[in-house]
């Protein structure tokens, strides 16, 4: 990166700046005559010198007093338009400038990111360098557009105006302009101090960051060894060496604009004094003084923008210079070897060897040293050592992730420090004791294996193209990154892309949990209109299956539009369909108006305001003297123990003034409660058969009555019909499973999962599987599950190398056995690197090589290695 924010600016938008400074300079003598025209409308046209006589001739016209006072007037207006014009112009192009500067900078440094060596993650933290890319950069975009005309365009200004007003008189000019070495002396030693302490703030500011993102990694430790009280003291100490720093800045910087503004006031005296002594005397018109003192007017914004622009330039110069602290390391990746891209596709199907291979890491220490392997193509390998003994650290560098200090690899003729990561990051796989999950669904979790490269054109659109030309101005990615990726010749032969992943998750054994999260999505039926006809198909087999099994007929409770169903709740009862949207969601359908005015159509308010006293009253009898984790709490959901005291006050103030009196707060919460009723569950007897004929009541006034604007708030039940808004699993049991039967859940499970077999659905369900959201770095999965994916991940494209480093490290002992297995099957003839620290792994592969404080101790087969005097034997001996 360029050494300062001025060789940054020259290098990368020295043409866009030369026009800028054109536009300028031709703005001025405009500017200039829109100053000298009020003169000559009060002097001539005014007849302010009492030396005009009309009719004048200007631009050869003849003109009378008051058309010339207009003509000059409307010149006065043109000048103003086309003195703004030229402003609008300059600062819009300033902004669009800036902006593709900063978007520029910004796609450097997160390129840098990328070829930032690993070991420089452990010295950094995420707090210091994401606050550089989003914020600390962000106000060097304004001043990048505003660099160099901005001074241009201001410092001409106040010369023009200076300019005219020596040319009207050299005495008001030189008073114009007495104070301005005080200025150009003072304000910058004060900026000075100001920009010291801006550059401590920033600083102070990322350690601020730092321990934020340290609060949010740990919370959980901090929780469970009650450490909140000392987090928040040393916040608090972090918070209170900020404000120190920031009040010094706002008191310096106050110190500044008073004295500016003082200054700009004595000028004024000037002019009053001496202009209107010399106006007095004669020796300066009136005209004259009117158009010096509206200059002056102009006169002090161009001067406080270029004390603005000293300021924001100090300011923009220290942000650069601590960004390019951190950003401009010397032992970076290469830019080419991370973009580059092979004429022909390069298979890494050679030996792998490595030669004198050693890796020191930055405090010195020996990782490891003299390391000579020589790994047949298609081998199977088990690189053991204990902790520390060198084994993690050299199959990291075997997999290009960390730059060997001393030796070489080679795959067949090729030195693979040189090898660009097209391909090394395509031929090669590696998966890590964790695997971090991007924010994506599970599909493009697999899928980023073999997402190396647009495999197509960039979509034919006009916002695309548009997009994609600025990109290119800014020097950013000009591919398209909505356009197709999925690099078919990666994916290798092989059956279908889908056919492939639901293959690749067996192998891993992730394929009952795609399965699971598969019955818990939902599918758009109108894009995906075969799966929700097969949906549909499946629903009626488990219907049909249900009714001819005398032991699995109870297990499910089916919806049916004229019969209550005892194992929903009261709220699933009324609508009779799934919500969609905020509207009639379980928390709020009580308080909704629309429900309630059909609650009130059926005579059902004041019966369900007292069944809701009644569960209320019940509830605080029942759990009053239980502990909170009581089963009781459990069985009835609707009320936690913190809501106890709530309902127990309620209920004081309902006895006290009447179930009619309490306040709309009160009744909605009482409302509340009967909603959430499940008769086969809770068992309170409230729900007898007068309340749900009338419920069943309301349910067909609701469906027919439904105001136009909610028409689309509840996807309704229909026995023929595929719900969008509820999961694969609900269609299909179109129901609900009755409580108090034995081991139900999983017997209906099991019946499901019979009708989809059956049906040849599974595949399809764990499809829609795949587009299950993961959360932010896959928080809503386990960490199995992560390292699971990342594993499905590398074994996708089945590259010619993959080296593992105790990739299932956190499975069980026959997990890890069997997930061995299958990779090692699916790698066949391809070659495998696998880093263990467990003997019982290691001796699945029939090579076995040694690592012992950071050197190859031996190499060999399990045979001859697991025995009497060998080095492997002595540490499984230990383990």
């Amino acid at each position: 990166m360029e050494s300062t924010i001025y060789r940054f600016i020259l290098r990368y938008s020295k043409r866009e700046q030369i026009i800028l400074l054109v536009m300028t300079f031709i703005s001025f003598p405009f500017l200039y005559y829109s100053l000298d025209l009020p003169k000559r409308i009060v002097n001539e046209a005014l007849g302010a010198k009492g030396q005009t006589e009309f009719p004048v001739t200007f631009l050869g016209i003849e003109f009378q007093q008051l058309e010339y006072l207009w003509t000059l007037s409307g010149l006065f207006l043109v000048l103003v338009f086309i003195n703004g014009g030229f402003k609008y112009w300059i600062n819009v192009y300033r902004g669009r400038l800036g902006e593709l500067m900063l978007r520029r900078l910004r796609y450097e440094l997160y390129t840098r990111i990328l070829r930032f060596p690993l070991p420089h993650f452990r010295r950094v933290s995420q707090g210091e360098i994401i606050p550089m890319v989003t914020q600390e950069v962000e106000p060097l975009g304004g001043f990048i557009g505003d660099s160099i005309s901005l001074p241009a365009f201001q410092g001409g200004t106040l010369i023009t105006i200076l300019f005219f007003m020596f040319m009207q008189d050299p005495i008001l000019g030189a008073a114009a302009i007495a104070l301005s070495p005080v200025q150009a002396y003072v304000i910058p030693k004060l900026q000075r101090r100001v920009n010291a302490l801006g550059k401590q703030r920033v600083r102070t500011v990322r350690v601020l960051s730092d321990r934020i993102g340290e609060t949010i990694s740990g919370v959980q430790e901090i929780h469970a060894n009650n450490l909140a009280r000392l987090m928040l003291a040393r916040f608090s100490a972090q918070l209170g060496v900020i404000y120190d720093i920031r009040f010094e800045i706002y008191r310096r910087k106050f110190v500044i604009k008073f004295l500016n503004n003082f200054i700009a006031q004595l000028t004024p005296f000037f002019f009053y004094a001496i202009g209107g002594y010399l106006v007095i005397m004669g020796s300066l018109s009136l005209g004259a003084l009117v158009a010096v003192l509206a200059a002056y007017k102009d006169l002090s914004a161009p001067w406080k923008e270029l004390l603005n622009y000293y300021q924001q330039k100090e300011d923009a110069r220290i942000k650069y210079e601590q960004v390019i602290d951190q950003f401009d390391l010397t032992d970076m990746t290469p830019a080419e070897t991370l973009v580059a891209e092979p004429e022909t596709p390069q298979p890494l199907d050679g030996e792998l060897r490595t030669s004198n291979l050693g890796l020191v890491d930055d405090d010195g220490d020996v990782q490891f040293e003299g390391v000579a392997l020589a790994v047949p193509p298609g081998t199977h390998m088990a690189l053991f050592g204990t902790g520390g003994g060198g084994s993690e650290a050299l199959a990291m560098t075997i997999a290009r992730l960390m730059h060997p200090t001393s030796g070489k690899i080679t795959i067949g003729q090729a030195d693979l420090q040189t090898l660009p990561e097209a391909i090394t990051g395509r031929r090669m796989g590696y998966v890590g004791p964790s695997t971090y999950v991007f924010s994506s669904t599970i599909r493009e979790n697999l899928l980023l294996g073999v997402m190396h490269r647009p495999t197509g054109p960039a979509r034919d659109d006009p916002a695309i193209r548009a997009a994609l030309e600025t990109a290119a101005q800014a020097a950013n990615s000009t591919d398209d990154a909505g356009g197709p990726w999925v690099d078919p010749e990666a994916l290798g032969d092989g059956d279908g892309l889908v056919a492939r992943i639901v293959s690749d998750l067996a192998l891993v054994e992730l394929d009952d949990g795609c399965y699971g999260l598969g019955l818990r999505g939902t599918i758009d039926p109108e894009a995906r209109p075969q799966i929700a006809e097969r949906i549909l198909a499946a629903r009626r087999s488990f219907a049909e299956r249900l009714a001819d099994d005398p032991q699995m007929v109870d297990l499910v409770e089916p919806f049916a539009a004229d019969r209550y169903n005892t194992n929903a709740t009261m709220a699933e009862n009324l609508l009779f369909g799934t919500p969609v949207g905020p509207a009639f969601q379980p928390e709020t359908i009580a308080a909704h108006p629309y429900v309630r005015s059909t609650l009130a159509s059926v005579g059902l308010t004041d019966d369900l305001l007292k069944m809701g006293r009644d569960v209320a009253s019940t509830m605080v009898e029942l759990f009053a003297d239980l502990p909170s984790d009581h089963e009781f709490f459990g069985q009835f959901s609707f009320i936690s123990p913190d809501d106890l005291p709530e309902f127990q006050a309620l209920l004081n103030r309902v006895e006290r003034i009447g179930l009619d009196k309490v306040p709309e707060e009160d009744r909605a919460r009482l409302l509340s409660l009967p909603f959430k009723l499940i008769p086969a569950r809770h068992r309170l007897g409230m729900l007898d058969g007068d309340i749900q004929s009338r419920i069943l009541e309301a349910r067909a006034a609701f469906a027919r009555d439904l105001p136009a604007e909610l028409q689309g708030s509840v996807a309704f039940f229909s026995a023929d019909a595929y719900n969008a808004a509820a999961s694969l699993q609900d269609n299909i049991l179109f129901g609900k499973i009755a409580y108090g039967q034995a081991d139900s859940v999983a017997r209906v499970g099991a019946l499901i999962g019979s009708v989809l077999d059956d049906l040849d659905l599974r595949p399809t369900v764990m499809e829609v599987g795949l587009d299950f959201e993961v959360g932010i770095a896959g928080a809503k999965l386990s960490s199995v599950q992560r390292q699971k994916i990342g594993i499905a991940r590398a074994l996708l494209r089945r590259p010619d190398i993959l080296v593992l480093n105790d990739a299932v490290a956190t499975f069980d002992a026959a997990a890890q056995r069997r997930l061995v297995a299958n990779i090692l099957e699916a790698m066949a003839e391809r070659t495998v690197i696998w880093s263990t620290q467990r003997p019982d792994i290691a001796r699945l592969f029939p090579v076995l090589s040694v690592m012992r404080g950071g050197r190859l101790a031996e190499t060999g087969t399990v045979e001859e290695l697991d025995r009497e005097g060998r080095v492997f034997h002595e540490i499984a001996a230990r383990n």
